[in-house]
């Protein structure tokens, strides 16, 4: 749940209600889509990472106490490795998402984005747009699914 809210918190808070749950749905089409992993918060954290420079100058340090860092700007949801710092400033909006992920999460919901399993902003024009098709733009996002 906290990964899905965080999620839709830096991904949408200022969109309306329905847009919030649109990022939350293509995330849990993530989660049941094979070419993803099977978790909410795999999901979210996907991305390349780098070890940190801090442990990787010992050599002797056991593989599961070595730190791993996401590489800016390569994550599958931008704000998780933007460099900002994930604070949660506006606490009543977040209080309102966690409330949209609980639902999100325990009760079967209906699919606003037809499936998508990726949305970009409509200020932007990625490469991997054009290979998609566009089901539904609300607000500030645009959703896109496999081509059928």
């Amino acid at each position: 749940l906290y990964c899905l809210a965080m999620n839709i918190y830096f991904e949408a808070k200022s969109e309306p209600v329905a847009g919030q749950y649109a990022v939350a749905d293509v995330v849990l089409n993530r989660v049941n889509d094979a070419r993803y992993p099977n978790s909410i918060c795999e999901v979210i954290l996907q991305g390349p990472t780098r070890e940190s420079w801090k442990t990787k100058q010992n050599p002797d340090l056991p593989k599961e106490e070595r730190k791993y860092n996401p590489i800016r700007h390569k994550c599958q949801f931008s704000w998780y490795c933007d460099g900002k710092p994930d604070t949660i400033k506006d606490e009543k909006c977040y209080k309102d998402i966690l409330l949209i992920a609980e639902v999100m999460y325990y009760y079967e919901t209906e699919d606003f984005t037809e499936g998508s399993l990726w949305y970009h902003s409509p200020k932007v024009k990625p490469k991997w747009s054009m290979v998609y098709t566009k089901t539904v733009k609300i607000d500030n996002h645009i959703f896109y699914k496999d081509v059928d």
